[in-house]
């Protein structure tokens, strides 16, 4: 199991989402209600570069952890879904946790 390639899907993740809602909420109001169109242009790219990334990432996760289809495009539908990538790292964070040690019955 590779835990730091889950890891990095998580901080790649987070910081996607993060300029994904920036676009949505900063970017895109700049452009149409003040005439600022490089607010989108600048934002934008920077958006689409992390995204690419994160599919990068995704598919590195996806081959080390032997994730089945179903859960690389759930993780990926996540990644198109405004703040979706924040919920995806709840999922992903408990496989990076290690698991509960349970306490032995002889004790």
């Amino acid at each position: 199991m590779s835990i730091t390639s889950v890891s990095r899907l998580r901080r790649i993740g987070f910081v996607e989402g993060l300029s994904f809602l920036v676009l949505l909420l900063i970017a895109m109001p700049l452009k149409y209600a003040a005439g600022m169109p490089l607010a989108v242009k600048y934002v934008g790219w920077v958006h689409g570069a992390l995204f690419v990334a994160y599919v990068v990432a995704l598919g590195q996760a996806t081959s080390a952890m032997m994730w089945r289809p179903l859960t690389a495009v759930a993780l990926f539908v996540a990644a198109v879904v405004p703040g979706g990538t924040f919920v995806a790292d709840r999922w992903l964070k408990k496989q990076v946790a290690p698991d509960p040690v349970m306490p032995s019955a002889a004790a």
